[in-house]
């Protein structure tokens, strides 16, 4: 029976079940040619489900090849040229230059061994509602990423628990779920640690927090590091055509706010690093090259993408904490 799962809370119906499980098995190489499977009896007994829905789907299973039968004994193992395609929906917030990075590692990781589709809900409930409402069942599991949202846990609940795998950002709300996630407290203030010795030379260091999307918890480990050693610090939602003050320090979430704040230094004629410093969040390319370059903090979106495929293909259910670190370059 360790061969067959059904379960209510999958949103696949329950003969299909049966099939994927059987298929998963044989493409697992955990069903071997001419292996019995576990008879129409014991199967409804042990999921409390009809004979005529297990028949069903192991004639379904015969007419795909996979399985033959023998009157009077039962159903066996007819190929093992079969390869299971996990079927996976994929829900991105946003796509941008890091999340293409996570995107691209996480299909080459996959290896042709699942279709995956690929939505965005761009931070809008409504369309994060209908995207899963009209794909539940859909798809064999299920990767969200709700980003700072209010309203998601109830949403992602109506998909099947064991399918759904949250990325990136997560919550209390979502903590039975397997998960791979950014710890944004615990990052921001350890990576501004490391960069402590730096920060002692300039006179005040500037969050530049939109608060629209952006995850809180950059702010109490932005807050907690400043209190902790008692360093000048503010707070800021926007940054536009606003004035540089020599020995201010940027920690720039938004880089349509490092663009603004390096094209401001230029005016003032400011030169990073010796009349001001910056660091941005989430590393690019660019970021290594922009300004003789730019200090960051970041997760590796690749290993997120590996670590991700790795859990989807193996149905691994964990809580992952994928951790940032901070790229010292010449900003500071």
């Amino acid at each position: 029976m360790k061969f067959i799962k059904v379960s209510e809370d999958n949103a696949f119906p329950k003969y299909q079940q049966i099939i994927n499980s059987v298929e998963k098995s044989i493409a697992n190489q955990l069903l071997k040619k001419n292996d019995k499977l576990p008879s129409i009896n014991k199967i409804c007994l042990e999921f409390g489900i009809s004979r005529d829905t297990v028949l069903y789907a192991f004639e379904e299973l015969k007419k795909k090849g996979l399985v033959y039968s023998i009157l009077g004994k039962g159903y066996y193992v007819k190929s093992i040229d079969w390869s299971f395609e996990e079927r996976i929906f994929l829900l991105f917030d946003e796509l941008n230059a890091f999340k293409e990075n996570l995107y691209n590692s996480f299909i080459e990781a996959v290896n042709n061994k699942a279709k995956v589709d690929v939505f965005f809900h761009y931070f809008n409930i409504e369309v994060f509602r209908k995207l899963i409402e009209e794909n539940n069942g859909s798809y064999t599991k299920y990767i969200i990423m709700p980003g700072n949202m209010n309203g998601t846990a109830p949403i992602i609940k109506t998909l099947p628990k064991n399918d759904v795998y949250i990325l990136d950002q997560t919550n209390s709300d979502l903590k039975e779920y397997a998960s791979v996630y950014q710890n944004f407290s615990k990052d921001m203030f350890s990576c501004l640690s490391k960069a402590k010795s730096y920060l002692e030379l300039y006179n005040r260091l500037v969050l530049i927090f939109p608060g629209n999307k952006e995850p809180i918890g950059m702010v109490k480990g932005f807050l907690d590091f400043c209190e902790k050693y008692k360093l000048n610090h503010s707070i800021i939602s926007d940054f536009n055509k606003d004035e540089i003050k020599i020995g201010d320090v940027f920690i720039i979430i938004d880089d349509r706010h490092l663009v603004n704040v390096i094209l401001q230094s230029k005016k003032q004629k400011f030169k990073i690093r010796r009349d001001f410093g910056i660091i941005s969040y989430n590393e690019t390319p660019l970021k290594s090259v922009v300004e003789s370059g730019i200090t960051t903090i970041s997760t590796d979106f690749s290993e997120m993408g590996r670590t991700l495929a790795e859990m989807v293909l193996n149905s691994t259910n964990k809580r992952i904490e994928n951790p940032s670190d901070l790229i010292l370059r010449n900003s500071l």
